[in-house]
């Protein structure tokens, strides 16, 4: 036979030279000079563990084919299909062919130029690589078939080709294997962002459901019945991932074609084809991240597969539950930093440049983009961070949802609310989508869906993390604070916000002086099984040498009754102006608490604020004698919906927390076990103001003598 391949690369040469060998007519054409200068100064040789040969070639530039071809093969990369297919315009002879090796779905580019029933199709699954010029390496013996782009007749010049190309079968189904490769390959497109093997990725446990995710997108696509191959079953995708790993450790080419673009050739990949064929959330994260790698925004290594993995977690896990407002993809962040990598998610309340700051307001969502980030995002992406996701909240974070906004649910029970205000990124935690997530807290916005969802949740000092660029509710009371999947992940990303690398001195539960409350019990509203857990954990932590002694609350009586004057002012500020000439803007529930605090005087906020002032000091003397306070989180476990903040069981949802807003004390809340239903139940610790990484040793203290192991069932 003799055949014209365009495109002398690692698949077009070796498939060229081995059919130099059994004697066909070949003659390569490539738009790479010195490719073009050694084939025919020294041939074209094939070297690796299948075989080493050298053999005469003839190879010509583009510009130097001759003006009539009859058989052509087309082996260029994808995104030069089209280029390929302008040199056939005009020279094809009338009863030539096109047969193209190429990945992707490619036939119908050379269709609009020689015509659709000139084009046969083909489908290589070998491993080959580039070397240098005139020289190919092939790392395996994969599938190869063969087959007509229209009908699934197996004709003349099928069968012709199949007997001339090494390894090849005829198929009356090419396309099928084609979207069979599209699967497979979507699967190599993720995992070439890191600096993993094929085969590595694929066999790693941690990324084994990101593969089945994105090759279940792709073949949900499909509009022919898909085809196995080399291990490969599109019915059996979990055994698919143990036979592919044996195939490709079995080959010497470790690494996708696309990675070795990316990272060896420094050369724009095939992606945009990929994404100009697919559609669906996974290859497209997969792209971008591709594109961000191309663009040098980014390297291939596995931070890139753990965000992918993280993408899928949230489609899979946060979506469902309503947790997230919007994923981002490929987001900016620095090439390293002590959270290199770590993938966190974002309370919308917060601007995030490129996004709109949603305020869990349907309106608000729609609104103008953030021209730049808040204090606190721009901190996180310069340490290293992968803010990925804005994460759903009560409406403006005032303790109500919005009608047309769904609630973030229950990890642990979806017909349960994960709270309020931050319960979105609290979801997110306890679902395991991701390990962190930043929230905000008035009063208690991000430890009592802690509480609700069994995770980590941390109000630092006041203003420890910057409020600029958050929505305001009270400025007196607001804090940025995290939810996180354990105190050491809290204590990680918090150290690296404040700019203190600061490890956690162990403490001891031995001699820990503990302050209660005992009026805390008493509050009608406590759920017993509440009650119960927090004091198991409390005769636990005595067993293990800790002291537990009463505290007078008097001062904390005195500064609660200072807390709704103050909030309520300070929230009219805000949104005053917005509900007078706007009401239709909020939901009925926010909009009732905001016209509520309308009636609230600059008289009454000055007398609060300065019997706060007056109190404070008092307040913190109470850590003259013990070491840490703990409370319950919150009087009971996870309600069907957040109840409003001016309705009976929202006034009291805050019990235990608002205190800790008014003083500006560190408070973090972590699990402590599980309610008769598996609902989680949370513990309250605070310390004084300023004594953020004291506070969080003890909470690793507890935390360890717990030893709790919680996860959601589902």
């Amino acid at each position: 036979m003799q055949l014209t391949i365009i495109g002398a690369g690692a698949i077009g040469g070796t498939i060229g030279a081995h059919m130099i060998r059994a004697g066909h007519d070949i003659l390569f054409c490539d738009a790479d000079a010195d490719h073009v200068k050694a084939i025919n100064e020294h041939g074209i040789s094939i070297e690796g563990p299948v075989e080493n040969f050298t053999v005469k070639a003839k190879a010509v530039l583009p510009a130097d084919l001759p003006a009539k071809l009859t058989n052509v093969a087309v082996a260029v990369k994808s995104h030069h299909t089209k280029s390929a297919a302008e040199l056939l315009r005009g020279r094809l002879t009338p009863d030539g062919f096109v047969v193209t090796l190429q990945n992707g779905l490619t036939a119908h580019d050379l269709s609009e130029v020689v015509g659709a029933d000139k084009v046969i199709v083909s489908f290589v699954n070998f491993g080959a690589d580039y070397l240098s010029p005139g020289k190919i390496m092939q790392g395996n013996i994969g599938a190869f078939r063969v087959g007509e782009l229209v009908g699934n007749e197996i004709t003349s010049r099928v069968k012709a080709l199949v007997d001339a190309f090494p390894y090849a079968e005829a198929t009356g189904n090419i396309l099928g294997f084609l979207w069979g490769k599209e699967a497979y390959g979507a699967m190599l497109y993720a995992g070439a962002t890191s600096d993993l093997s094929i085969a590595d990725h694929l066999e790693n446990p941690k990324y084994r459901p990101l593969m089945l995710a994105i090759a279940r997108e792709v073949l949900a696509q499909a509009p022919v019945k898909v085809e196995g191959f080399n291990g490969f079953e599109p019915d059996d995708l979990v055994g698919s991932l143990d036979r592919l790993v044996a195939f490709n450790r079995g080959s010497a080419k470790t690494h996708s074609g696309i990675y070795r673009d990316l990272t060896v050739r420094k050369r724009k990949t095939e992606i945009d084809d990929l994404l100009r064929d697919l559609s669906g959330p996974l290859t497209t994260f997969a792209g971008e991240i591709i594109h961000a790698i191309e663009r040098g925004e980014r390297i291939c290594e596995v931070a890139n597969l753990d965000l992918l993995s993280t993408y899928e977690r949230a489609l899979r896990l946060g979506a469902p539950l309503n947790a997230i407002s919007k994923i981002i993809s490929a987001p900016d962040r620095a090439a390293n930093g002590p959270l290199h990598g770590v993938a966190i998610a974002v309370k919308d309340i917060i601007d995030v440049k490129g996004q709109p700051r949603g305020n869990g307001n349907p309106t608000d969502m729609k609104s103008k983009p953030a021209s730049e980030d808040a204090p606190v995002i721009a901190s996180l992406r310069a340490l290293g961070a992968d803010v990925f996701a804005t994460t759903s909240l009560l409406e403006y974070a005032a303790g109500a949802t919005h009608p047309d906004v769904p609630e973030a649910m229950n990890p642990y029970n979806s017909k349960r609310t994960a709270g309020g205000s931050s319960g979105g990124s609290a979801s997110l935690v306890g679902a395991g989508v991701c390990s962190v997530a930043i929230g905000t807290d008035t009063g208690g916005s991000i430890r009592i869906p802690a509480h609700y969802c069994a995770v980590v949740g941390f109000k630092p000092s006041y203003n420890s993390i910057p409020l600029t660029g958050v929505t305001p509710l009270s400025p007196t009371f607001d804090h940025v604070g995290l939810l996180a999947s354990d105190v050491e992940v809290t204590r990680k990303v918090f150290s690296a916000l404040v700019g203190k690398d600061e490890k956690i001195t162990p403490s001891k539960i031995s001699g820990l002086k503990i302050g209660i409350i005992a009026s805390h019990f008493d509050l009608p509203q406590l759920n017993k099984e509440v009650a119960d857990s927090v004091k198991t954990t409390l005769d636990k932590l005595k067993s293990l040498g800790a002291s537990v002694v009463e505290i007078d609350d008097d001062v904390f009586k005195e500064l609660e009754k200072t807390f709704e004057d103050m909030l309520l002012f300070e929230a009219w500020q805000v949104h005053g102006e917005k509900v007078t000439n706007d009401p239709a803007h909020y939901g009925p529930e926010t909009l009732r608490l905001f016209q509520a605090a309308k009636a609230t005087s600059h008289a009454e906020f000055e007398s609060a604020a300065k019997r706060r002032n007056e109190l404070l000091p008092l307040a913190a003397a109470l850590y003259d004698a013990i070491d840490v306070i703990v409370t319950p989180a919150a009087p009971y476990v996870a309600p069907a919906t957040t109840p409003p903040m001016d309705t009976p069981d929202g006034a009291v949802e805050g019990a235990y927390t608002a205190i800790f807003n008014i003083t500006g004390d560190p408070a973090i809340v972590i699990p402590c076990g599980l309610n008769s239903e598996g609902l989680p139940i949370g513990i309250q610790l605070a310390t004084v103001k300023g004594s953020d990484f004291r506070l969080l040793s003890i909470a690793q203290a507890v935390e360890t003598a717990l030893a709790l192991k919680l996860a959601p069932k589902n």
